[in-house]
């Protein structure tokens, strides 16, 4: 019986795909891969470059995920077939770096620190070493050290403060 193959590296993964995510205009953000290298699940998470503000269109990501899988086609990491999942970081992603921050831009963010309460608004900026914040109309500046963990809040707008093109109000 032939010895099992080992299951690549989320690095070596990461060194066949990272020019392939690049040459789309996207940014590898993670790998992880689960279960052996016969049967592996290769998870790849995908976002804008820092500089951009919104969110992954589906259509560039199932695109990235036809080159993504044919580098891997293309290279010997697995020996047999493999499932792989492409997929943005979403809003439940925890912001944990400055590029993360700066992809945040305009957003509403919850900032727990090491020291004192939680911080609740809109991220401005991310200058030098600070996250900067828009709270209720005043500038506050959140030192990156001290962040214990940042999440982006869901806006919920109400139906009336929404608004509607004349293709959607009522006759």
């Amino acid at each position: 019986m032939a010895p099992e193959a080992e299951t690549p590296t989320p690095t070596a993964v990461a060194s066949v795909i990272a020019p392939v995510v690049r040459a789309s205009g996207l940014f590898l953000e993670d790998v992880t891969i689960v279960g052996p290298a016969q049967r592996a699940v290769v998870r790849v998470t995908v976002d804008l470059e820092e500089n951009e503000v919104g969110s992954v269109e589906l259509e560039r990501v199932a695109e990235v995920s036809r080159a993504v899988s044919d580098a891997l086609d293309a290279s010997d990491l697995f020996p047999r077939a493999y499932q792989l999942e492409v997929s943005s970081p979403g809003t439940s992603r925890p912001l944990t770096e400055p590029r993360h921050f700066r992809r945040a831009r305009t957003r509403l963010v919850r900032i727990e620190c090491t020291e004192g309460q939680p911080v609740v608004g809109r991220v401005t900026d991310v200058d030098g070493d600070d996250v900067v914040l828009d709270v209720e109309g005043d500038e506050v500046r959140v030192p990156l050290a001290t962040v214990r963990r940042g999440r982006i809040e869901v806006e919920m707008k109400r139906i009336d403060e929404v608004d509607l093109g004349p293709e959607d109000e009522e006759a």
